[in-house]
């Protein structure tokens, strides 16, 4: 917990050094769901109204990174699946938006995709150097390094809340008229947001034990 706390508030000192913080995670089984009938906006004395009926389009998977100096999502991936393979070419485009950065330190949890045979192997080549798993990931002298939040605490990951925003503002009341309208409205708002709404969230959790 010290370690993703500490990566979060030495960010933008990072930053300036040419090394990027990302919080990464999958937000997965995204219904395109296609309502019926138009929603009713709300008015004085009602609520917001939608209709129960809707048309299902299938189910899409998203692998989305934030980065914590900036506030910005960063290369998001869509696709049907959330394999080691998905993650892996999520990760790489991720790395392939900044081919200045220095170093990449990467939040996420401990989802076995994020532990990958293939994610070491990607790892080993860029670094030039052999390694097996979890603790290969982590070691601080490679060019990416991998900070898992720990067990039964996602929360701690700072992806978790962005995907909140994106759930909320978009995906709770949405109408997708097919499974590709899923991803287009999706990237949108994600464009959107890091034009107009992204800024880095004030982290200010010490990672001290809670007390009743």
């Amino acid at each position: 917990m010290a370690d993703v706390n500490g990566r979060y508030r030495a960010a933008p000192q990072l930053a300036a050094r040419g090394e990027r913080v990302v919080s990464s995670d999958e937000l997965t089984g995204v219904q395109a769901l296609e309502r019926a009938h138009p929603g009713l906006p709300s008015v004085p004395g009602k609520v917001e109204r939608r209709a129960f009926a809707y048309v299902r389009h299938g189910t899409r998977t998203f692998i989305l990174s934030r980065d914590v100096a900036t506030g910005q999502s960063v290369a998001p991936s869509v696709g049907p699946t959330r394999t080691a393979a998905d993650f892996l070419a999520h990760g790489q485009g991720v790395v392939a938006s900044d081919p200045a950065a220095t170093r990449w330190h990467c939040v996420v949890d401990n989802l076995n995709t994020h532990q990958s045979a293939a994610l070491v192997r990607y790892v080993a080549a860029r670094d030039g150097c052999p390694g097996v798993r979890a603790a290969f990931l982590r070691d601080p002298s490679h060019t990416i390094v991998f900070h898992d939040t720990p067990k039964h605490s996602s929360w701690l990951n700072q992806i978790a809340i962005w995907l909140s925003i994106l759930t909320r503002k978009l995906l709770k009341r949405g109408s997708f008229t097919s499974g590709e309208d899923v991803p287009a409205q999706v990237l949108a708002f994600i464009a959107y947001y890091n034009r107009t709404m992204a800024k880095p969230f004030k982290w200010t959790d010490q990672g001290k034990a809670c007390k009743v």
